[in-house]
């Protein structure tokens, strides 16, 4: 599965555009976008949006993959953060049982 950067890059690349191009499209900073192609930096919800629009990717698609990089990233940071995982999978099985 492809990270968020990764599956932008690979976009903007398919689609023949450069950095500096898409960068100019979203009105970001190159340096900045080429930091979130990298897995350096995450973009902010608004720039997920306009991405998704830009590279004509699927909002809901997009989304997704860049908040599970999000929860990733935030439990991969934690000594337990496979329990943590864990605990969110429960909680979530049991919040979608009690619908």
């Amino acid at each position: 599965m492809k990270s968020f950067g990764e599956l932008i890059r690979t976009k903007r690349e398919e689609q023949k555009m450069l950095l500096r191009h898409l960068s100019a499209s979203l009105d970001m900073d190159m340096a900045l976008l080429s930091k979130i192609e990298r897995g350096d930096r995450f973009a902010r919800i608004e720039q997920v949006e306009k991405i998704a629009e830009v590279l004509k990717i699927d909002l809901q698609e997009l989304k997704s993959i860049w908040l599970a990089d999000k929860i990733f990233d935030m439990a991969n940071k934690e000594e337990t953060g496979l329990e943590i995982l864990d605990l969110a999978i429960k909680k979530v099985n049991k919040t979608i049982k009690n619908k």
